[in-house]
C-alpha cells in the first residue's frame, strides 16, 4: 500500500505544521485558555482563511474537499499544538452530521457557514445515565404542528456554551434504548426554553449542561425516527480523529521527554546516559509507532461504508492508542518528576488531554469487549 502523501495533502500538513509552530506555544496557549470563551476568536478566523474548518467538506459548501488522510494530518498538528479552539466539535461532529444527514439546502447553508467560521455547532447527545451506549437517548421530541417540541437534558455538550446551533439526538417514539425511534434536530442555541451552563474539562475545553424545557427545533435532519445509524457513522469517523490527535499528543510527550532527559542532570551526568532510562525512552518510542501505525488503519478504514468493518477497525485502533497513551503519558510524567505535575510544565496538560481522549466515546475496556465480541479484524 501507498503511504505517501498526494501534493495537496503535503501542502496542508505544512501548512498547518506551520500554524501550529506560529501560534501555539505553551504560553500563548494558556493566554487563549483565559480569553472570553476560552479560546481564541483570531485563531478560529486564521483557521478559517486557511481552509481547515472546511477540510471534509466539499469545495461545492467552501470546503478543501479532503476526506479522513486530510482529517488525520490536521488533527496530529492540533494534538502537538494542544489546540484548544472547538474544531472537534463544530468541524468534525457537526459538520459530520450535517454532511451525512443533511439536505443539499441545509448543507449548502450549514457547511458553508462552518467552513467560513461564521456558525459554531455542538453535538449534544450524552445523557447521565447513558454511559457508551448510542442508543440510550431519553430526551424525548413531539411533534406539533409542522414541527418538534425538545424536552429534557444533555450531560458533557463539547464546546456547547458558545455554540450558534446544537445538533440535538431526541426520541421521537419506542423506548429508552430502541435503536428505532431516535431523531437528530437542529436547535437554535437562543431558542426560548433552553438553558446551558458551561464549565471548564479538566483538559483545558469547555463543555456545557443543556436543558429543553419545551423547546422548538428549528429543523430536523434526515429521519426523525433513524438517525442512529449516520450518529454511529460520525462517531466512528470522530473516534478516527480523536486517535490522529492523540498520536500528536504522543509524539510531543516523547520529544520533550528525551529533550528534558539530554539537560536534566544527575550525579554530573545527563540522565539520558543511563541505560535504564535509555529503555524506558525506547518503549514509549516503539507505543508511539503502534499507536502511528494502527491509526493509520483506523483512518482508512474510518471512510468504509461497511458498518461492521469500519466499527471494528475504529474500536481496534481505540484500543492501541490508549495502551500507548497511557505507557506515553505515565513513563513522561515519572522521567521528568515532580515538575510534569506542575500546571506551569506543559507534560501533565499533554496527558490530561490524552486521559480525556481515552475516555471519550468508549474507553481502552469498552472498545477492547467489542473487538472481542465482533471476531477477527480481517
Amino acid at each position: 500500500m501507498d503511504f505517501d502523501l498526494t501534493d495537496d495533502q503535503r501542502l496542508l500538513k505544512d501548512s498547518v505544521d506551520r500554524l501550529i509552530a506560529d501560534r501555539y506555544s505553551f504560553e500563548q496557549r494558556k493566554k487563549y485558555m483565559a480569553e472570553k470563551d476560552g479560546w481564541s476568536r483570531d485563531n478560529w478566523a486564521q483557521f478559517a482563511e486557511l481552509g481547515l474548518l472546511g477540510v471534509s467538506f466539499d469545495e461545492a459548501y467552501g470546503g478543501f474537499g479532503g476526506g479522513p488522510v486530510e482529517s488525520m494530518l490536521v488533527a496530529e498538528a492540533f494534538g502537538r499544538g494542544l489546540v484548544v479552539e472547538p474544531f472537534f466539535a463544530t468541524v468534525v461532529l457537526g459538520g459530520g452530521l450535517i454532511k451525512r444527514a443533511g439536505t443539499a439546502a441545509q448543507k449548502m447553508t450549514m457547511l458553508s457557514e462552518i467552513a467560513a467560521g461564521t456558525r459554531l455547532v455542538a453535538f449534544a447527545h450524552v445523557e447521565r445515565a447513558s454511559r457508551y451506549n448510542l442508543a440510550d437517548v431519553q430526551v424525548t421530541a413531539t411533534k406539533s404542528g409542522d414541527g418538534w417540541v425538545l424536552n429534557g437534558e444533555k450531560s458533557v455538550v463539547m464546546h456547547g456554551d458558545c455554540a450558534d446551533t446544537i445538533l440535538v439526538t431526541a426520541r421521537s417514539s419506542g423506548n429508552r434504548r430502541d435503536r428505532n425511534g431516535i431523531g437528530l434536530f437542529v436547535v437554535d442555541a437562543k431558542a426560548e426554553g433552553l438553558t446551558r451552563k458551561g464549565y471548564p474539562t479538566q483538559d483545558g475545553l469547555r463543555a456545557a449542561e443543556i436543558s429543553f424545557a419545551n423547546v422548538r427545533a428549528a429543523d430536523v435532519l434526515g429521519d426523525p425516527s433513524n438517525a442512529l445509524p449516520v450518529v454511529e457513522r460520525v462517531i466512528d469517523e470522530a473516534i478516527a480523529v480523536l486517535c490522529s490527535e492523540a498520536v500528536g499528543l504522543m509524539q510531543e510527550m516523547h520529544v520533550t521527554t528525551v529533550d528534558y532527559m539530554k539537560q536534566r542532570k544527575q550525579f554530573g551526568r545527563a540522565i539520558s546516559e543511563f541505560q535504564v532510562l535509555q529503555h524506558r525512552s525506547v518503549d514509549m518510542f516503539v507505543a508511539l509507532e503502534q499507536a502511528r501505525s494502527i491509526n493509520l488503519f483506523g483512518t482508512v478504514m474510518a471512510g468504509d461504508d461497511d458498518a461492521k468493518a469500519r466499527s471494528r477497525a475504529v474500536s481496534a485502533t481505540k484500543v492501541q492508542i490508549g495502551h500507548s497513551g497511557k505507557l506515553i503519558g505515565e513513563e513522561a510524567v515519572q522521567l521528568h518528576g515532580g515538575i510534569a505535575m506542575t500546571m506551569e510544565y506543559k507534560v501533565g496538560h499533554y496527558f490530561k488531554r490524552m486521559t480525556m481522549i481515552e475516555a471519550l466515546y468508549g474507553n481502552t475496556a469498552d472498545h477492547l469487549a467489542k473487538v472481542s465480541d465482533s471476531g477477527s479484524l480481517f
